[in-house]
């Protein structure tokens, strides 16, 4: 079935594309969260007037994104946090936590789909955060997370994790002998 995106879909394309997708795909996902319609004749003639019109926000939002970017990249933000003396969080750090520092400390509104994290952080420590901001500009940041009350053990944590992962090595040669 032939589709018009009405916005950028991941791995699938941009907004304004024409794109073949299986029925299924476009009737259980893209039709009811509204970010496609049929490519009919109609549709078709609406998109050939609106394509002007579509390039040129779109280069307006990359610009603004451009804008944001080289405004957030490189920046290190320090997050103060409790945790106990082992490093580990009492919770987690997650995206929306990201968002609403930069939002608070920077001052710069940024979606929290944007910040890519693979997991939430739950250890004390040195981070890089990569955000998508457009398509086209994607940031890193370097987030510190750090609990005052344990910050001379923040560097010996590395030691700490290392004489455990030995000594779990030793326990598990005994257990085979």
């Amino acid at each position: 079935m032939k589709v018009i995106l009405k916005q950028a879909v991941p791995k699938l394309g941009k907004e304004g594309q024409v794109v073949n997708v299986k029925d299924g795909y476009a009737r259980n996902f893209l039709f009811p969260q509204h970010m496609a319609v049929i490519a009919d004749k109609k549709q078709l003639e609406v998109l050939g007037r609106q394509q002007a019109k579509i390039a040129a926000e779109l280069e307006q939002t990359r610009a603004e994104a451009q804008v944001v970017g080289e405004k957030l990249n490189g920046v290190t933000l320090k997050m103060e946090t409790k945790s106990g003396p082992d490093g580990r969080l009492f919770g987690a750090i997650t995206s929306q936590d990201i968002v609403d520092m930069i939002k608070s400390e920077l001052k710069t509104e940024v979606d929290k789909k944007a910040v890519l994290l693979l997991r939430p952080i739950k250890r004390v420590g040195k981070y890089d955060v990569e955000i998508n901001i457009h398509r086209d500009v994607n940031i890193e940041m370097k987030l510190n997370v750090f609990d005052p009350e344990f910050a001379e053990l923040d560097e010996k944590l590395p030691e700490v994790e290392e004489v455990a992962v030995e000594e779990s090595d030793e326990a598990e040669a005994d257990e085979t002998e």
